[in-house]
């Protein structure tokens, strides 16, 4: 099988069985990783992507250094402002919701992905009232978008690296996470 393995960033990937099959690094966002992806996708030819990385968590359900896969995403900051509230295009064809079938027996989440993380107590109570999302990224459903087009499998698979809150790095945990990340990737691999 021909995997790609997608990541935002180089510190994601530290598993030497990842990186045996061929990794793309995007860098941050989903501009970033959808310039790269359909680059990537155009010369060549794989049968599964499999976008791994880091994401916040909304919920103390979900915790730090928790592994989880993304059964939905979306792009949460697609729409216009009608005075306060926020709406979706709806007179033009624009999907920004993507639901995907699980592929592990991680647990299974909704993501946003955003292009600025949410760390003020008013966004986030926004965006969770809004989208009731569990985890966001700034790449995950940039990702399915490019391999729905490229009519390509993928899985996105998430480590929690720290909570969705008024920003505080003391509070994140990166090498543990990183490491289970990898961990969990390995063995999805493994099981192909």
């Amino acid at each position: 099988m021909n995997i790609l393995i997608v990541a935002a960033t180089n510190f994601e990937i530290i598993s030497e069985r990842v990186m045996r099959n061929t990794t793309l690094i995007t860098g941050v966002g989903m501009v970033n990783t959808s310039i790269r992806l359909t680059k990537e996708l155009t010369k060549n030819k794989y049968d599964l992507v499999i976008n791994m990385g880091i994401a916040g968590s909304f919920l103390d359900s979900i915790e730090i250094e928790d592994v989880v896969e993304v059964v939905e995403d979306n792009f949460a900051e697609i729409g216009f402002e009608d005075n306060l509230d926020f709406k979706r295009f709806s007179a033009f064809d624009l999907k920004t919701n993507y639901v995907v079938s699980p592929k592990t027996t991680l647990k299974k989440v909704k993501s946003i992905t955003v292009n600025t993380v949410h760390g003020n107590d008013k966004s986030i109570s926004e965006i969770l009232k809004r989208e009731n999302p569990q985890i966001e990224t700034m790449e995950g459903a940039a990702v399915f978008k490019v391999c729905e087009e490229f009519h390509l499998d993928c899985i996105q698979i998430r480590a929690i690296s720290n909570k969705v809150e008024i920003r505080s790095k003391d509070n994140w945990v990166f090498e543990r996470t990183i490491s289970k990340l990898n961990f969990e990737v390995e063995k999805f691999i493994n099981n192909l």
